[in-house]
């Protein structure tokens, strides 16, 4: 009893931290939409952070912060490939979540003078691509801080200006409206540190441009930023990086060899006497930065800035440094209209500046610092708070797997005249039956299996792992259209449900209740801990280069989702903040969205499903067992409705809610235990005179309603009493997957009550000719449901094969086919994976 007792409280342990987490993730998800804009509006400026994308994601600031930013900066080399390409690519997802605008700072990994105009294009036709899919608003500060020798880039202005101006060419010539962002740093200090050695390498232009009061010498005299200027027709905004080390005067620069010995407050009046370059000059500059490159000619400015702060030493509070830095950020801004776009260095690193010991430029690490800023932002009634771009979410990823088939017309043909060769061969059932009597299913009446329904199992499972291996030929055809309007997921659902109720009360009989819900929990926490391995093992694989593992942890929308056809060729990661798992230690959120299965590659996202519904089988069944069937239906039909009447209600927010809500597709599970624990008795009753006669009725009554609405729309005439377009409309208001319409559930009961009975009159012959195949496939159908991710990575992972043709696609599906009961026969890795 004790063993018993301890399995009961872990089981109990299990579902508690399940539904803890389950109502942490409950939160209600904003879907603002916005069309993206090349500035802000009229006397506004974009804000957010400019974060380290190894440690941190804009999920994170944002819920630091307790707000959402409109802008987030990246740093990634250039040019645009292998790592640096999927760096950019995932900041772009991750900032179009958000709806926020990503400055994109390129930093070239080679020499200045061997960046291509060929890097420039193919850099161009990523932003084209990103732009087009998610309509997101670039910024692009190539090789910032130019003016600087503390980059590679630095100090190079002639082959700095012609490497600027070929990407400012290529990306004009594009569509992405992306804007060119020239951003050198704050001048004090200029030329930062002995360059006389740098003026010996120089060749005689770039010896011209930098000695800009021709003395011959390179020194504080020199104009900082006019020797980078890459020209009016190359330069959409202007930049600068103005950051507070602590340290220095208002008459001198404080350089690396200067020591950091206390955390100061920022003096007054620092950040505004910066903005009129006084401030850490030795002499006196020709203007300030912002009056001769953004106002002369009308050009908005990006701001990069951001307050050391040292753990190790004293002196002021974090948040007095930090508050006194950006409150004269903030003001200052408010004072320069053109200032448009403010990013906040939002890091923890080692810097020089603080003698190579770590310093934090984070606003939002504390949550009391963090409420202070947002508190100043919000006051200064200046900063835009996101979205400001169209969002594209996880969830809208998520949903846009669920690719319709073309409606109206040809789809609806398929649905009624699969329908009609159904109903035709149910209802000749029949008479063959008494004809043929040796060919029906030995039902004797005795307790267990029932391999009807592992061979329609068998066929439900392989169906969908053709659906999901997207490759051409007989196998993929006959899948998308020969069952009518279900795919295998309701089926498999229904099915499942089903097997359960017949199977449970066995559990029962032998453990008794308690024992069997325990058991039951159990099995629903490895199915839990099972769909953790795949997610954890899909990423890990997403390292090796050889594998395509974007071709299921990212989804390509084909225009026929939810997001129509404009959203068509549009990426989503389905992966969201999985990097941030690899931190140490990772952030709450990430091993939130982890644990809640918010990710996830897209042909596993159903699995989810099961492990909810597994939950509640105990609880099901026991109301069940005593009778209240028809309760558990009516509570079952209430969420059902409730869930059509409030379709964006998520009570988990996990993957598989977008394209299986939950509240929804209960209703075929419910209803699949309840006919599965009373099959004994419906056979009986629906193999009766008045059943037969009634299962006739409703099953020739589909059919021909299908035929007349057809007939009305194929020769032109009203099919009274339907309205004269209600062909044409009924894909759309009967037939939709993922609400489970009206129409697709009569089409389930209507596919399975024809398939038992076609498999009960002619099981022997259909049985002989392929039950060897699905009946042990589908005794372990969920076994395959796993290994079918495996499948789908694997065929996108093998490069140059035409997956398009009809013969290659049927050889591929016959041998995975055959490689799935293979396994199923040798039963590998059956005591980890569930069946």
């Amino acid at each position: 009893m004790q063993p018993l007792r301890r399995r009961a409280a872990r089981a109990v342990a299990f579902l508690v931290v399940v539904a803890t987490l389950a109502l942490g993730g409950a939160l209600p998800a904003t879907a603002a939409q916005a069309p993206a804009a090349a500035t802000p509006a009229s006397g506004k400026a974009w804000f957010g952070p400019d974060i380290d994308w190894g440690d941190d994601a804009p999920d994170g600031y944002a819920g630091r912060l307790g707000a959402t930013p409109s802008m987030y900066g990246v740093e990634v080399q250039y040019p645009l490939r292998g790592s640096a390409r999927k760096e950019f690519l995932r900041a772009t997802r991750a900032a179009a979540a958000q709806g926020a605008v990503l400055v994109v700072s390129l930093e070239p990994e080679r020499s200045l003078g061997s960046l291509t105009a060929a890097d420039a294009r193919a850099a161009n036709r990523l932003f084209d691509e990103v732009h087009q899919q998610y309509d997101t608003q670039l910024l692009v500060r190539f090789a910032p801080q130019m003016n600087g020798t503390w980059v590679r880039w630095g100090q190079q202005p002639t082959q700095y200006v012609r490497a600027f101006r070929t990407l400012a060419k290529a990306v004009h010539a594009g569509s992405s409206d992306a804007r060119m962002v020239w951003s050198p740093s704050y001048g004090a200090g200029y030329p930062f540190g002995d360059s006389a050695g740098r003026l010996r390498d120089l060749s005689a232009t770039d010896v011209a441009k930098l000695d800009t009061n021709g003395d011959g010498r390179l020194t504080a005299a020199d104009d900082p930023y006019a020797p980078y200027w890459p020209g009016d027709a190359a330069v959409d905004w202007v930049g600068l990086s103005m950051f507070s080390f602590g340290k220095g005067k208002a008459t001198q620069a404080a350089g690396r060899d200067v020591p950091l010995t206390r955390n100061d407050v920022p003096q007054a009046g620092e950040v505004e006497a910066r903005f009129d370059e006084t401030w850490g000059y030795e002499q006196r500059q020709r203007g300030d930065f912002y009056d001769r490159f953004a106002v002369t000619d009308d050009r908005p400015m990006l701001l990069d800035t951001g307050a050391l702060y040292d753990h190790t030493l004293g002196g002021d509070s974090q948040l007095a440094v930090k508050q006194g830095w950006w409150r004269q950020v903030i003001a200052a801004v408010r004072e320069r209209p053109l200032i448009q776009g403010v990013t906040f260095l939002e890091t923890n690193r080692r810097e020089p500046e603080a003698g190579g010991r770590v310093a934090d430029w984070r606003d939002t690490a504390v949550p009391g610092i963090a409420g202070s800023f947002r508190t100043d932002l919000e006051r200064a009634d200046h900063f835009v708070f996101g979205p400001v771009t169209q969002r594209v979410t996880a969830q809208d990823g998520a949903a846009a797997t669920d690719q319709q088939y073309d409606t109206g017309g040809d789809q609806m043909a398929w649905i009624v005249w699969v329908a009609v060769g159904l109903a035709v061969v149910f209802l000749l059932s029949g008479l063959f039956g008494r004809l043929l009597p040796g060919w029906r299913y030995p039902d004797d009446g005795k307790p267990g299996r029932d391999l009807r329904l592992d061979l329609f199992r068998g066929f439900i499972i392989l169906a969908v792992v053709i659906t999901h291996i997207e490759i051409g030929g007989p196998y993929s055809f006959i899948t998308l259209h020969a069952t009518g309007a279900i795919t295998g997921a309701e089926m498999f659902a229904f099915l499942s449900g089903m097997v359960l109720g017949m199977t449970y009360p066995f559990a029962i009989a032998k453990f008794g209740e308690w024992a069997a819900a325990i058991g039951a929990w159990k099995r629903a926490r490895k199915q839990y801990l099972v769909t953790l391995g795949v997610i954890l093992v899909v990423f890990a694989l997403s390292f090796l280069p050889f594998l395509n593992t974007d071709a299921i942890t990212t989804f390509t929308d084909r225009g026929t989702g939810t997001g129509g056809v404009g959203a068509e060729g549009r990426v989503y990661d389905l992966y969201p903040n999985a990097m941030q798992l690899l931190a140490y230690p990772p952030p709450w959120y990430a091993i939130r969205q982890f644990l809640l299965l918010e990710m996830g590659p897209w042909p596993f996202n159903i699995m989810g499903l099961f492990v909810v519904l597994s939950l509640f089988i105990p609880v099901f069944m026991w109301v069940i067992r005593r009778g209240f069937w028809w309760a558990l239906l009516l509570v079952s039909w209430a969420l059902y409705v409730y869930q059509a009447l409030n379709p964006d209600f998520r009570p988990l927010n996990s993957q598989f809610e977008s394209v299986f809500p939950l509240l929804t597709w209960q209703v075929v599970f419910t209803h699949g235990l309840v006919l599965g624990f009373y099959r004994r008795q419906i056979i009986r009753a629906l193999t009766g005179r008045l059943g037969k006669v009634l299962i006739g009725i409703g099953v020739g009554g589909y059919a021909l309603f299908l035929v007349y609405v057809w007939a009305g729309n194929q020769y032109g005439f009203t099919p009274v009493p339907f309205p004269a377009s209600m062909y044409d409309q009924l894909y759309n208001t009967a037939y939709q997957r993922v609400d489970l319409q009206w129409g697709r559930l009569v089409d389930i009961a209507f596919f399975a009550i024809v398939s038992y009975a076609i498999l009960t009159v002619f099981w022997k012959p259909i049985a002989g000719v392929i039950g060897w195949l699905w009946i042990p496939i589908g005794q372990a159908s969920l076994y395959v449901f796993v290994w079918q991710v495996f499948f789908a990575l694997a065929i996108a992972s093998i490069p140059g094969v035409d997956w398009n043709n009809g013969w290659v696609g049927f050889a591929t599906h016959t041998l995975l086919i055959l490689l799935a009961w293979y396994m199923v026969r040798k039963r590998f890795l059956f005591a980890v994976i569930p069946r």
